[in-house]
């Protein structure tokens, strides 16, 4: 049993199992009292109290004030003083913030406030294991390749086209492909339901925009013309009370237009933001380039990441995991109940899916504690001003609402750490890229977009 005494105070370790430690802490009245009186001592030259001249207000008139209060701040301080010292003494690390079991008994903690007793808590932690860095240069990866094709531009181009070409009007019945504008009405059991009605609407014939098979029972009406259209709503359907429901809709179509005819020119650029159709071609080309890119790096990151899982093995913080399990948990149940799904839906059942989360939840802590330990062991920092360049980043994304973000930011050193752990991540990943063994091998396009099984979720 490991028992150290700090001024009068005496921390004695209670338990040592695995990466779990626990310490009993005493710290007696006496010392707790000498405390307070010299922090009222110092309050005598800050505080102003009427009848008294500045720094003359007695001690004992300052107890009776402040001298709970004050007690209260002593106990918060050294409680994580004592945590501080007794890792920095042990040479620990903790995984999280230390848990204190303090007294709950109302009057055992009033005693304490007053200096009447004793402090007596418990503090338990667990410690962030060894981890001893495998051979990166046994780490080979091969890094897929693809290349932008002439054909990949042009189907490109073509895409942009049709999502901008024009439509005009026509007389006639609607052909698949054609735009109506239509007004409609829908309605459950004969009723109308909220959000069912709509007097401007353009629905495009084979656009597969709408609910499926509404678009499609338009084809062959002509402007002036109405019908009554029956469909049912996806089972996954976002709006649960409509959710998998039958219903219907009364619609008047109020135009019909057909699309006009694709043309490739610099006018297509010009209608883009572009001055020609050779820059065009260029911006198509560096974009995709930049998309494959995106695609190779995170393959090849995954490679990496997957053998520093195989090459290490230590005992993990319980308590990381479980934190990290909850995060993936919330996360999956939340994304299940928005699309109205179960886990029998996916195949698999509640239980299963926990065991894989949790094991998904292992190897990113594992691989987290494996990078923290590369970077830390080669000197890889994050700077201010990467972090500075991320949140701006982040706050691009939600015009209007940057000062609310950038005091979020400010008041919350997780949030800023959330910014810092991505940033940090691919720092280590490019020092690892630089020590392992990178073979290029060229692949189709197809293979290269494809994504693994799993890859998103499993990824570091």
């Amino acid at each position: 049993m490991d028992q150290r005494k700090r001024d009068n105070m005496q921390v004695t370790e209670t338990l040592a199992e695995g990466l779990r430690r626990e310490f009993e802490v005493k710290v007696p009245a006496s010392e707790l009292d000498d405390r307070l009186v010299s922090r009222l001592s110092e309050m005598q030259g800050e505080v102003r109290i009427k009848g008294f001249r500045p720094g003359k207000v007695p001690v004992n008139h300052l107890r009776r004030l402040f001298g709970k209060s004050a007690m209260a701040e002593i106990v918060q301080k050294l409680i994580s003083d004592v945590a501080r010292d007794t890792m920095s003494e042990r040479g620990e690390r903790a995984a999280q913030q230390p848990d204190f079991n303090l007294p709950e008994d109302e009057g055992e903690a009033e005693k304490v406030l007053q200096g009447k007793a004793d402090l007596t808590y418990t503090m338990t932690y667990e410690i962030l294991p060894e981890v001893v860095l495998g051979d990166f240069k046994s780490i080979k990866v091969e890094r897929p390749v693809a290349d932008v094709s002439d054909e990949e531009i042009e189907t490109e181009m073509n895409r942009l086209a049709e999502n901008v070409r024009s439509f005009s009007p026509k007389e006639g019945k609607s052909e698949s492909g054609d735009r109506l504008v239509i007004s409609y009405l829908g309605k459950l059991d004969g009723e109308p339901f909220e959000g069912g009605a709509d007097d401007n609407a353009t629905v495009e014939i084979g656009s597969g925009q709408f609910i499926p098979g509404f678009a499609e029972q338009l084809e062959g009406l002509a402007a002036g013309d109405e019908k009554t259209i029956a469909v049912t709503f996806p089972e996954e359907y976002g709006a649960a009370h409509l959710a998998g429901k039958d219903a219907t809709f009364d619609v008047v179509v109020k135009e019909v237009s057909s699309p006009d005819p694709i043309k490739i020119d610099d006018e297509l650029a010009t209608r883009v933001g572009v001055e020609s159709l050779d820059q065009l071609r260029d911006a198509i080309r560096q974009q995709l380039q930049n998309q494959y890119g995106m695609a190779t790096r995170q393959k090849v990151k995954r490679q990496i990441l997957d053998q520093l899982d195989a090459l290490h093995t230590f005992e993990l913080p319980p308590k990381m995991v479980e934190q990290e399990f909850d995060n993936i948990w919330r996360q999956v149940t939340a994304e299940l109940a928005q699309s109205n799904r179960t886990f029998e839906d996916e195949d698999t059942t509640e239980e299963a899916a926990r065991d894989d989360y949790h094991k998904i939840a292992e190897r990113r802590v594992r691989l987290g504690l494996v990078l923290s330990e590369i970077g830390e062991k080669n000197s890889i920092e994050v700077t201010e001003e990467e972090v500075q360049r991320a949140l701006s980043a982040q706050l691009r994304q939600f015009p209007g609402r940057e000062k609310e973000l950038v005091e979020y930011y400010r008041s919350n050193p997780e949030a800023i750490a959330s910014l810092r752990a991505p940033i940090y991540e691919e720092k280590v990943v490019d020092f690892l890229l630089e020590l392992v063994n990178v073979t290029d091998k060229t692949v189709s396009r197809e293979e290269l977009m494809r994504e693994d099984e799993d890859e998103a979720t499993k990824a570091g």
